[in-house]
């Protein structure tokens, strides 16, 4: 069951179209797991389209959801032929790591284009049990990467410079804040501290999309800060 959801601002803006595209993504993806927000996105929708009509003599604009995935999927594959690949390449690559890859088998169709605009994730691992892709998007306003906690690992305590939204893909992690399982969305703002912890039994993928690097805290922030706010090649 989903706990954890964008709050109502941000699904205002995601359905008037205002929200940034990186940010639009993981709020797409979440509504693909959650029926309450999926629920919540129609009742705005329309609300939206009923001031509308009863407004002047404008053609209504009403966004629906649908509509609003299919902007998006649309900017997705722009960026993607914008890499002049070979369309059945990234294709075949998405499938034989979704069949293959248990933490990919169920990702939202939104995640499958970001996949198909990157056949090949370059991971880095940044602790003993943390790994990060970064993700070409197109724009550089926000970073946009997977990240895998292995099964029982402990994600070093770190502070954030910026907004950071994560969307748990598969699996579940806890903090002192919570346990957040497969659809939740969380969202941490500059100064919040937390240490995830991936369950025993389980790896866990994340999609995340921040504004700034993470810092981490203590000795090992000190040791790792310069490393960790190098660009990959």
């Amino acid at each position: 069951m989903i706990h954890y959801h964008p709050d109502n601002n941000m699904l205002l803006e995601y359905a008037s179209g205002s929200l940034s595209w990186a940010q639009s993504l993981a709020v797409s993806a979440h509504i693909h797991f959650c029926p309450q927000c999926a629920a919540q996105m129609k009742m705005l929708n329309n609300v939206g389209g009923n001031l509308l009509s009863a407004s002047a003599p404008v053609a209504s604009v009403e966004r629906e959801d649908s509509a609003i995935f299919g902007d998006l999927m649309q900017r997705i594959e722009a960026r993607e032929n914008e890499e002049h690949e070979e369309p059945a390449a990234p294709a075949k690559a998405v499938r034989e790591r979704t069949s293959r890859d248990p933490a990919f088998s169920a990702v939202p169709p939104v995640v499958k284009k970001l996949l198909a605009q990157n056949p090949v994730l370059k991971w880095r691992r940044l602790s003993k049990g943390l790994k990060e892709a970064r993700l070409k998007t197109g724009q550089n306003e926000l970073e946009v990467a997977f990240h895998r906690i292995a099964p029982g690992s402990k994600v070093a305590e770190h502070d954030h410079r910026g907004k950071e939204i994560t969307l748990v893909l598969y699996g579940s992690f806890s903090d002192g804040e919570g346990v957040y399982s497969t659809g939740d969305f969380l969202v941490r703002e500059p100064g919040q501290v937390h240490r995830p912890t991936a369950t025993q039994d389980q790896e866990c993928l994340c999609l995340s999309v921040v504004e700034a690097p993470v810092a981490l805290t203590g000795l090992l922030g000190r040791m790792m800060n310069p490393f960790l706010s190098l660009k990959p090649q």
